[in-house]
């Protein structure tokens, strides 16, 4: 069994011999800056997964930020693994390539961990990524398949630069459809998922709250604990330096307190509405 001082070290072994850090950090914070300040700290917490998307639109922040620690000597490009997405609009397979090439350059990074379909939703391909029509709805993209999207992304795979592939927010039906054509299969399936959804800050559930009393940990660490022993990887955001020391500092959960939550929280929403519409609710529109 995993021992508490190497909870947070945990890798995830996939099919494609490639091992993904389950503790990881997502770089959805809107302000270039401060993704660049927290990165910075994130990595100096021990952090050693990026997740990272074209959709962001901060992703040059992120590459500063780890060129930073390169510099330093704090970090090797081989302790870390760097995850992007390709983004809704280049989803027609002339555009995966230079979509993926980007965010390479951005990144200042000659090989990406893995890269993933940000959704299975094709949108209308050019340069505006949140395409809209007269009356406000997305303009979708019926000529290309996520089938054909995804053999362009193996192909990357096939030409070096690109270690493994994956999807995001995807039901299980569209998930089957591809493992059932794939050539490579996606080595991370990236969902929402935790113990009830709610947001990490407004966690009040009293079993939740009770375990966290009990073993002198924030609520936050708890369910993010859970996430890892369940065998699981999770992306955790924050741009607060003590918030993102405390979200790496997680330790192992007595087996009593795993059945607590298994038995007793019976909670099951879902706030983010991109498995229905492709559109994350978490990504603010530009303005």
């Amino acid at each position: 069994m995993t021992t508490s001082d190497s909870l947070r070290y945990t890798r995830i072994p996939t099919h494609e011999a490639v091992t993904i850090p389950a503790v990881g950090f997502g770089t959805l914070i809107p302000d270039p800056h401060v993704t660049r300040q927290a990165t910075r700290a994130a990595l100096e917490a021990g952090f050693r997964h990026l997740d990272c998307a074209e959709r962001y639109r901060n992703e040059a922040a992120v590459g500063e930020a780890m060129q930073d620690a390169f510099k330093a000597g704090t970090l090797r490009r081989q302790d870390l693994f760097v995850t992007t997405k390709l983004w809704n609009t280049n989803h027609r397979p002339e555009r995966v390539r230079p979509a993926f090439d980007a965010s390479r350059r951005r990144l200042q990074l000659d090989e990406i961990d893995c890269y993933i379909i940000h959704t299975p939703f094709a949108f209308q391909p050019g340069d505006e990524q949140d395409p809209r029509d007269a009356s406000g709805h997305v303009i979708y993209d019926s000529g290309v398949t996520l089938a054909e999207t995804w053999g362009a992304l193996e192909r990357l795979v096939d030409e070096g630069h690109c270690k493994s592939i994956g999807l995001s927010d995807i039901t299980l039906a569209k998930l089957r459809e591809i493992v059932e054509v794939a050539r490579i299969r996606p080595a991370m399936v990236q969902v929402e998922s935790h113990p009830y959804l709610p947001e990490w800050d407004l966690l009040a559930d009293p079993v939740i709250t009770a375990i966290a009393e009990r073993l002198h940990k924030t609520s936050a660490q708890v369910a993010l604990a859970w996430a890892v022993q369940r065998g699981t990887a999770f992306l955790t955001t924050s741009t607060n330096p003590r918030r993102i020391e405390e979200n790496f500092d997680i330790s192992t959960l007595p087996e009593d307190a795993m059945r607590e939550m298994r038995d007793h929280i019976t909670t099951n929403v879902r706030f983010n509405t991109v498995v229905e519409t492709g559109v994350p609710g978490f990504i603010p529109r530009a303005g």
